[in-house]
Formats: C-alpha cells, structure tokens, sequence
C-alpha cells in the first residue's frame, strides 16, 4: 500500500546483478513481488516490463481490482432505481478498478464519538472497512484528522427549504396594491394643504365670506370632490379654479384606482414566511429538520455566540430535530409539507428533494430562502496517508475543470429548475369569492355613493 520499490544487490558472484521489484496494490496475500528491471555490469540496465523503472502503482492499477466504496443509503436506492454512478465509473475507468458498495450501518455521513471511534461514512473508511468515499463530504479540520480529503467538488451552501403557502387574496390589498404609499400620503399632504390655501386666500380677497369659509368646511367639499359625490361650487373665480384643479386630479385618481383594483382581484399571495434563521427563531411554532452527524450539526452546537448559538438553544424546547440523510428524504414528503417544519440542508441534497417532489406531482410544493447559510466545501475522503487518494484527487480535478460533476448533477435533478424561483403571486381567473366582494362593495360605497 505504499510506492515503494524492493532494491535487491547479489554481489556474491565476480558479476554484479541487481533486481528492483514492485508489490503490486490490492493482491491478495503470498502474491509474488513483480520484477520491474535488473542491472548488470556488462548489460548494464534492462526493464523487464512494460513500466518505467520507477513506476506509480496506484495511478492506473494493472490488475484490475475490486474495491471496496463506501455510499449512503439514498446513493444505493438512487442506483437500484436506475440512476447511473458516473462519477464513481469514471474513477473506475480511469484508474482502472471495480468496486462493491459498503453502507455505514448508522446511514450517517460520521461524526466524532466521546470514546473518540467515528461513525457512519467516515468512521468506515477510518476502519479501513472502505478504500474511499464515494459520496462528496464536507471538509471540516476534525474530519481531516483522521481521513485525507481529495480537491473539492464544489462549495455549497445551506438554505431553509419550506411549504409553500396556498394561494390566498389579500383582504387589505384595496390599500397599497392599487396606489403606491408614496401617492397615498401625496393624497392626504394634498387635502391638508389646500384647505389652508382656500383659507388665506379667502381672507385676503373676500373679507365678506371670510368668517363662512372655513378650513373645516373646505376639507369636508374636497374630501366630497375626491369620493365623486356631488357639489356645487359659488364664489370667487379663484376658488372655482382651485375646485376645478382638484375635481381634475380626483377623476384621474379615482379611475386609476378602480381600473388597479379590479386586476387586483385576480391577484392570489402564496405566503413564503422563512426566508432567514431569524425568521426561524421568531417563530417558536415552527421545528427546524437538520442531518444528524453532519459538520454544520458539530458548528452549532460548538458555536458560543451569534445566531448559530440561539439556533441550538432551540432544541432545550423541541425546535430542533436530528435525522439522517434517509430519513430527511421522508420527512420532507410528510413533516415539512405539513407546514409546522422546516428543513435545513445543502442546496444539492434539498434540489434533489425538490426534484424528485415535481417528477411525482408536478407542482412546486416548497421554496427555498433567500438566505444563504454555512458555505462547506465537499469532497471525496479515502483512507489517512493512502496513495490512492492523490490518484482519485487529479482525477477530481479533470471532472471539475471539465464541468463534469454539474452535469451529471443536472441529470439527476431534471425538474429542479421548474422551482427555482417560484412567484410569490399568481392569477387566477375564477368567480367572485366573499372577499372579493366585499372589496367590492367598500370602493361602491366610497366612490359610486352620490
């Protein structure tokens, strides 16, 4: 298991003969050595095989042999269903081997016990139970301890994967969807302001109708004006041009107004509530799904300060739930379509989710947060100081540099793009429901009233 060479010297003879010799990786034991070259002092050096006189035995194996690859409970039914393992036959093609899947039997990706020992993916490839991991882990300095990591795969980062909302009309939506806040506080400066100019102009120009012409009645005949009731204007040319101007500017809000609102009852909100821990932690109700043995499971719960430390001390009070890989695939079928949880995991492994949810649906039943959480780096892990894994490393930065490993990934979850950004509203057409109609009714009874 190491590239090293036997050196052998037999000087017994008048004739100097030297042999070099190779063991080759994976045979099984009592298997011979094989002889590489020899030297004498009249042949001087001869290579016996095809090799080169120093020879990497684990770039590309001559036997063929069968290793052993440690995966996931999902990566396997992935397989049984048909699913091809390109990345692990390309390895295999390359570096010339077969392989037996092995699965940890706590179906977790491996954490640090008190006694030390290491669980799940990792804790067989620390055994020696596995050569190397065929799934991408994430990098963390207690890991690389007692396992080699290769180049990474890819950076990924953790996001708040939810149910979406049903689609709901907003009840409120007569308010701020027609008219912008801005226009609303334009309307009311508007009827403040004008009812002052009325008065000062009358107390300059019509001393006789000065103590009539008050700033009460002037607001009570604009606000009239502005809901389309009738009024009769007398007076001076000035005060017929200010009521003039405003019955102008009320038209064209008023048919603004209706024509808006009328789209807007075709309008439904889908309610996307988590989009970041915060978000989270202010909603006691709501139970947080994280992968059991994970590195950001061991952050955490390390972590003394920050938002990261209010997230673990949710689970004194059950806001929190630990589950394997396996057992999130189900519980995002069952606890998070539910509504009362949420998971938190990798973009890749939630896209899987989310891709699997629409082949078999059709519909986007969940979202992803904006936020984006605990960026990891993800590689393959093989046995500590084993020459196999600076092999299966280049080999990870062809499939990389290529763009390999994102399409294979994009095979595997076909429908995800279909969610990615799902819209938070939709229209619809369908008849009248008592929301609307009572929308209806508040703009008829303000603006049609005479």
């Amino acid at each position: 298991m190491t590239n090293s060479m036997l050196f052998v010297v037999d000087d017994t003879l008048e004739d100097t003969r030297c042999s070099v010799y190779i063991h080759l990786p994976y045979t099984i034991t009592g298997t011979k050595a094989m002889k590489v070259a020899s030297w004498t002092t009249h042949q001087g050096l001869a290579l016996t095989t095809h090799l080169p006189l120093f020879p990497d035995k684990f770039y590309k194996f001559l036997h063929k042999p069968t290793l052993s690859v440690v995966v996931d409970q999902i990566h396997i039914r992935d397989i049984e269903g048909g699913t091809k393992d390109d990345m692990l036959n390309f390895l295999a093609q390359a570096i010339n081997f077969t392989y037996k899947y092995v699965v940890p039997p706590d179906n977790s990706f491996g954490s640090k016990q008190t006694d030390g020992s290491w669980s799940g993916l990792i804790g067989m490839v620390v055994r020696e139970e596995a050569e190397f991991c065929a799934d991408p882990v994430s990098l963390s300095f207690a890991r690389a301890e007692v396992v080699d990591f290769t180049m990474p795969l890819t950076i990924q980062y953790s996001r708040i994967l939810a149910r979406r909302g049903r689609p709901e009309i907003d009840p409120w939506g007569f308010l701020f969807a027609p008219l912008a806040p801005l226009v609303w506080v334009a309307i009311l400066t508007t009827m403040l302001m004008l009812p002052v100019v009325m008065f000062l102009l009358s107390s300059s120009f019509s001393r006789n109708d000065y103590k009539h012409d008050n700033w009460t009645s002037n607001s009570f005949s604009l606000f009239r004006i502005l809901l389309q009731q009738d009024y009769m204007v007398s007076g001076w040319w000035w005060r017929r041009l200010v009521f003039a101007v405003w019955m102008l500017m009320s038209l064209v809000l008023v048919k603004s107004y209706a024509g808006t609102l009328m789209s807007v009852l075709a309008v439904r909100h889908i309610e996307q509530p988590y989009q970041t821990l915060r978000d989270l932690l202010d909603s006691p109700s709501t139970t947080m799904i994280w992968q059991s043995n994970s590195k950001n499971v061991e952050y955490i719960k390390s972590v003394e300060s920050g938002i990261y430390r209010e997230v673990a001390e949710t689970e004194s009070r059950g806001g929190i739930r630990y589950q394997t890989l396996f057992e999130v695939f189900h519980s995002a079928d069952t606890l998070v379509r539910r509504g009362d949880h949420v998971l938190i995991n990798f973009e890749i492994i939630i896209s899987m989710i989310v891709s699997r949810d629409v082949s078999k649906t059709g519909r986007c039943d969940f979202y992803l947060s904006r936020e984006r959480l605990l960026p990891s780096a993800l590689a393959l892990i093989g046995q500590k100081n084993s020459p196999l894994v600076p092999v299966i490393s280049r080999m990870v930065m062809s499939i990389t540099e290529a763009g390999l490993y994102y399409q294979w990934i994009k095979q595997q979850i076909p429908n995800f793009t279909t969610c990615s950004f799902p819209p938070t509203k939709i229209t619809v057409s369908t008849s009248l429901s008592v929301e609307n109609l009572w929308v209806k009714y508040l703009y008829y009874t303000l603006f049609k009233k005479k």
